[in-house]
């Protein structure tokens, strides 16, 4: 409480320990955002763990490149006019969030990337396939439910 006596304003001791922790917290906070922001810079693969919650979009021009800096990557072949693929494409984003961190997801639409799609023989879509370490190591043609994706993808990362 203020108390004023002879034109001086005295405030209790209690009010001041009441302004000090005030303070105090709003310092603990201000130290410990700074903090989760350093540590979110300082951790490695921040980037890495963003670009992975949802598909990559990928092209003629950086196709090798991305998939050969992965370690487990599935890439959907597809197309705009392809009922399938626009079933199975909320799937793979899904899909994308749940494994982000382990499995990177990419798309490559077949019709705007025709080199890429003749060097697999996308003759089919949606056609998934699995790569590993650069390396197409298994394939999935057509649409499927997401639990049937999901066992897929986790024998494909435990091997």
């Amino acid at each position: 409480m203020r108390e004023i006596v002879n034109n001086v304003t005295y405030i209790s001791e209690e009010r001041m320990t009441e302004k000090r922790e005030i303070r105090m917290d709003s310092d603990l906070e201000k130290i410990r955002e700074r903090m989760f922001n350093d540590f979110l810079k300082g951790m490695k693969g921040e980037e890495k763990m963003k670009a992975n919650s949802e598909p990559l979009v990928l092209e003629d021009s950086n196709f090798f490149e991305n998939v050969k800096k992965e370690k487990y990557m599935v890439v959907d072949f597809w197309a705009p006019w392809c009922g399938p693929c626009r079933i199975i494409s909320p799937i793979v984003d899904q899909l994308a969030r749940e494994y982000s961190g382990r499995v990177t997801f990419g798309r490559l639409n077949v019709d705007d990337n025709p080199q890429v799609s003749a060097e697999f023989g996308i003759q089919s879509i949606p056609t998934l396939l699995f790569f590993k370490e650069g390396e197409a190591v298994d394939g999935v043609i057509g649409a499927m439910p997401k639990e049937m994706l999901k066992s897929r993808i986790e024998k494909f990362i435990s091997k």
